[in-house]
């Protein structure tokens, strides 16, 4: 088929090359503009942008595909269908109605389950025990298309948004492409969403990762590995910005309470200090940090932070 891509992300650049390894004709690929990162504010390609160059697709990234001149150049390329996958923008009725089979959009969750921007961070934070891919019809709403087909993906215990990325990207081709074999053929799903069993997953800052260590241990080991690698959850260790990256949950009944017999403890306090972890005390339970990153300073086990840094019991963490 004769395909305008729209995409931005990793997850995106996969589901590209799968596309076009299976041969189908890419007449082009739109994503979101350049963006300067790092230190060094380096301007950085999408990585939709980067793949299609080295595929030799033609790349368009227009500030908005609402505005009337680029809508041109996409009547202009008559594609058979439109492919979007993490583009970034809802697509206007004037663009929806282009393409002959229509507009097709690859979702990272089982909808209408986890509509918006960030459903994999989020069916993780939200201790979800499994997610998926959902292929769909798009129309004017936001995720509210029909669906044509699912694939389902176990979360399991320790998966960080990293991993779980990874999964749901490779269950994403042969689904897409079974999909586009159903359309082209006439025989494409139109399942109904019933809006009542939607939830939204909003769209991530850096501001959601501050911890909030009055939350019950569970739910902040979920936010650890529902922003790991981005945009990572963290806290204060005297002054300065402390990432933690991974760590492990201890139930009260679990823990001994021989750091602080007959003291109180406050959510945020280092409780005990271990050869391989540092044990804060939460709102209900003990988390145990198990790698972590002080500003500055490169991530690393606790065992080697301790090593080199010295953390006394009682020390809040903010």
């Amino acid at each position: 088929m004769n395909i305008v891509y729209m995409g931005t992300p990793e997850i995106a650049a996969v589901v590209l090359k799968a596309l076009h390894d299976a041969g189908h004709h890419m007449i082009a690929a739109v994503t979101q503009q350049d963006k300067p990162k790092g230190r060094g504010n380096q301007v950085q390609y999408p990585p939709v942008k980067e793949l299609a160059l080295s595929l030799d697709i033609p790349v368009y990234q227009p500030r908005r595909v609402k505005e009337p001149e680029f809508i041109e150049v996409l009547k202009e390329l008559n594609p058979e269908v439109i492919v979007v996958a993490a583009f970034g923008q809802i697509l206007p009725k004037a663009v929806l109605e282009i393409p002959k089979y229509g507009c097709i959009n690859v979702h990272a969750s089982l909808l209408p389950k986890y509509r918006g921007a960030a459903p994999i961070q989020w069916s993780i934070i939200e201790g979800e025990e499994k997610t998926g891919i959902t292929i769909m019809h798009m129309d004017e709403g936001l995720d509210t298309g029909d669906m044509i087909s699912k694939a389902e993906v176990n979360i399991d215990p320790k998966e960080t948004f990293g991993s779980l990325h990874d999964k749901l990207a490779e269950a994403a081709g042969p689904l897409l492409l079974q999909a586009l074999s159903d359309i082209e053929a006439g025989k494409a799903n139109r399942i109904k969403q019933k809006d009542e069993e939607s939830s939204y997953a909003k769209i991530l800052d850096k501001s959601i990762g501050h911890i909030d260590f009055n939350q019950p241990a569970e739910k902040i080991e979920r936010l650890i590995r529902g922003l790991n690698p981005w945009p990572s959850a963290y806290t204060a260790l005297e002054g300065k910005i402390l990432k933690i990256w991974d760590a492990d949950v201890i139930s009260e009944a679990a823990y001994s309470e021989k750091a602080f017999p007959g003291e109180a403890v406050l959510p945020g306090e280092v409780r005990e200090i271990e050869k391989d972890a540092l044990l804060i005390q939460t709102g209900e339970g003990v988390l145990a940090v198990k790698e972590l990153q002080l500003e500055g300073k490169k991530r690393m086990t606790a065992e080697n932070f301790l090593r080199g840094y010295e953390v006394k019991v009682k020390t809040l963490l903010q």
